[in-house]
């Protein structure tokens, strides 16, 4: 396959707000801009936190079977009743926060920072920003807002389409 046949633009619909969430649609979406892609990503329903000025991100290990953690040279899965406890997502949110760091994987801010500086079309749904009352000055410069229209004019173009 020739270079005639690699995708040019790609568009990221992000509807998760958790800390876990927030790092696969903000990878992807820079490592994309760095290789060349134009990029757009559509921040709606709780993915929509991810564009707010101040971010208080948490992991909530309840019903997420597939979170294990390093522990003593193996992984400990956390089972839902200490999930289930008072605590349970600031210890897994501090762990995953001290992981990364320690890993030296970038914050969501410096990722953010990074989508920004790309200059990818971050857009904000105006429909979940009317219905949660979040109001511009809420959230960071260098977005758009938008509809869902916004999103499917640079979907029906958009090499890869994308939901996270």
């Amino acid at each position: 396959m020739g270079s005639e046949n690699n995708a040019k633009s790609m568009s990221i619909i992000v509807t998760k707000g958790t800390l876990d969430w927030a790092y696969p649609p903000f990878i992807l979406a820079t490592t994309a801009a760095a290789m060349g892609l134009d990029v757009t990503m559509f921040f709606t329903f709780y993915g929509l936190t991810l564009l707010k000025k101040d971010l208080n991100l948490k992991v909530n290990p309840l019903g997420n079977a597939a979170m294990e953690m390093p522990v003593g040279g193996g992984h400990m899965a956390m089972p839902n009743i200490l999930a289930a406890m008072p605590g349970a997502t600031a210890l897994t949110t501090a762990m995953l926060k001290n992981m990364t760091k320690k890993k030296g994987v970038a914050s969501i801010e410096e990722l953010r920072e990074l989508a920004v500086e790309s200059d990818i079309n971050m857009i904000a749904c105006q429909m979940t920003m009317d219905l949660f009352e979040y109001k511009r000055d809420d959230m960071i410069d260098g977005l758009t807002i938008g509809g869902a229209a916004s999103w499917v004019e640079v979907a029906t173009k958009s090499d890869i389409n994308l939901y996270i």
